[in-house]
């Protein structure tokens, strides 16, 4: 099963903060947008050197700027500098089963105490690490760097830098024969004994005191600082690398937060790129838009925000074109598109929209 035809979905959280406005203050001026354009992908070793050189060459005339590779290809990556791309290994971060035989604790445990080492939830591939552990986030960290490390990588960029879904979209429920309209234990994590005895002394509260955990307020807070912890220590590595970081998260801060304890908009990062998937949360192509400004609001300028496009959803060209226009019109700073940009008209619409966008 490809990863994206497996994602997530629904509602809640994120209230926004009042700020004292200063009368005598000058007014705030927008910085210039610059518009970026990226592709995720996963390079192909049969391809060949001719056939690269003229992929990354219309992908540059069409608009795209850069490149997500989500596999370590030293001969794709430099075809795709030679182009004038930029080359950003993307990678699985909490996601990740190669720990499994060796460090099968460092697996995340559901509100029932099942690890998802020997229960992954939903499908066979999910095997989420525990945040709160510190050797977790250090392998995390001696990964990012030995990455960063290579000369022909210009950034990381963070794929399954959350939880595991508590719930999903709509669109997949009957797929999984699951109706979530409450928070079902099997897949509300991580309640290991680390994040217990972490969150006793964050917080002061015995977790099992707890009647309703999964409506405690406390208990979300401290999961998502977990990922945010872990997010701006890999941001500190890219820092000090002089190479950028960017995300792939949820597509709104509302639905990060509540189905995956996902905070996005307070993470240290160069850009993020939400997966606004309309089809998974059963919404029409406007629904782009909606997503785009959302994130653009609770972002308040941090970084920039490309929108996602995962291009199945979309039925026709016009629908493709109606996307991309949405997510400009609604403040983003670029158009992340997943699948196979080389069908059809993608390249030519985004570059026909690309030149209709007022910065």
């Amino acid at each position: 099963m490809n990863k994206r035809d497996f994602l997530k979905a629904s509602l809640v959280a994120g209230l926004a903060t009042q700020i004292p406005v200063n009368s005598s203050a000058a007014p705030y001026q927008p910085k210039k947008k610059k518009i970026k354009n990226w592709v995720w992908t996963n390079p192909n070793q049969k391809d060949t050197d001719d056939e690269l050189k003229t992929r990354y060459a219309s992908f540059k005339a069409s608009g795209i700027t850069g490149i997500f590779f989500e596999a370590d290809s030293e001969r794709h990556f430099r075809a795709a500098k030679a182009q004038g791309l930029e080359t950003h290994r993307w990678i699985w971060t909490f996601n990740r089963a190669e720990l499994l035989s060796t460090h099968p604790e460092w697996y995340s445990k559901n509100r029932k105490g099942e690890s998802c080492a020997d229960h992954p939830p939903y499908v066979t591939y999910y095997r989420w690490l525990c945040p709160s552990r510190p050797e977790v986030q250090q392998y995390l960290e001696q990964q990012v760097t030995d990455i960063l490390n290579k000369d022909y990588v210009d950034g990381i960029h963070l794929d399954y830098v959350r939880y595991c879904d508590v719930v999903l979209p709509v669109n997949l429920w009957s797929k999984y024969n699951i109706e979530q309209t409450k928070e079902l234990p099997e897949y509300d994590f991580c309640y290991c004994e680390v994040c217990q005895a972490k969150f006793k002394n964050d917080y002061g509260i015995e977790l099992s005191s707890i009647q309703y955990p999964e409506a405690s307020l406390s208990w979300r807070l401290f999961r998502y600082h977990n990922i945010t912890r872990v997010v701006n220590s890999l941001s500190d590595i890219a820092k000090n690398h002089k190479k950028a970081i960017t995300a792939a998260v949820f597509p709104t801060p509302e639905v990060a937060r509540r189905n995956v304890r996902q905070d996005w908009t307070n993470w240290r990062l160069d850009g993020v790129c939400p997966m606004i998937y309309h089809g998974f949360y059963k919404e029409k192509v406007s629904w782009v838009g909606n997503a785009v400004e959302e994130g653009v609001h609770f972002l308040a300028g941090k970084f920039p925000l490309y929108a996602g496009l995962y291009l199945s959803d979309f039925n026709s060209d016009d629908e493709i074109r109606q996307g991309i226009q949405f997510a400009f019109k609604n403040g983003a700073a670029g158009i992340s598109l997943f699948g196979d940009v080389s069908k059809g008209n993608v390249l030519n619409i985004l570059r026909e929209e690309i030149g209709n966008v007022k910065v």
